[in-house]
């Protein structure tokens, strides 16, 4: 199943378990994973992209060895709500990625998240060449932290 409801995301996976975040771009693909109880993001690493098959292979290979439970994937939603070849490409990946692998899949609007993240590394002083290197996998762990956070306002409000 994929969903941009997070309600209905939440539904669907096991109470506990990983859940994987991505930030799909066109060169590189930026990792983050929760701990099993969904409260904390962490940045991964950064895949170098290439073909598809390759790409979902490492992925699910991931999935698998950390027992992931569900991915989400930014949605990367132009500041005026439409939606642009990025968008689709997203959904493409993620079509195709469910197909691959079975597992549920959330896209999450990732408007401002490389910003902000961009923002907080040059608070801290990072220099441009090591933004480069951490800026995916950084906007991952912050896609995946909103999500997670939301999913645990559902959970309390219950």
């Amino acid at each position: 199943m994929i969903t941009d409801t997070i309600s209905l995301f939440s539904k669907i996976l096991p109470q506990r378990g990983r859940v994987l975040g991505l930030d799909l771009g066109a060169k590189r693909i930026g990792i983050a994973i929760s701990d099993p109880s969904r409260k904390i993001a962490s940045p991964l690493y950064t895949l170098q992209r290439t073909k598809f098959t390759k790409d979902a292979s490492k992925i699910k290979s991931l999935c698998h060895d950390d027992r992931v439970k569900g991915l989400v994937i930014g949605l990367p939603i132009n500041m005026d709500g439409s939606e642009g070849k990025a968008c689709q490409a997203s959904r493409e990946f993620s079509r195709l990625f469910y197909e691959f692998s079975g597992l549920p899949i959330l896209l999450w609007d990732e408007r401002l998240s490389t910003i902000a993240i961009t923002k907080t590394m040059i608070e801290a002083d990072l220099s441009r060449q090591r933004q480069g290197e951490v800026v995916d996998k950084m906007a991952a762990s912050y896609i995946l932290q909103g999500a997670l956070d939301t999913i645990g306002s559902l959970g309390s409000g219950q």
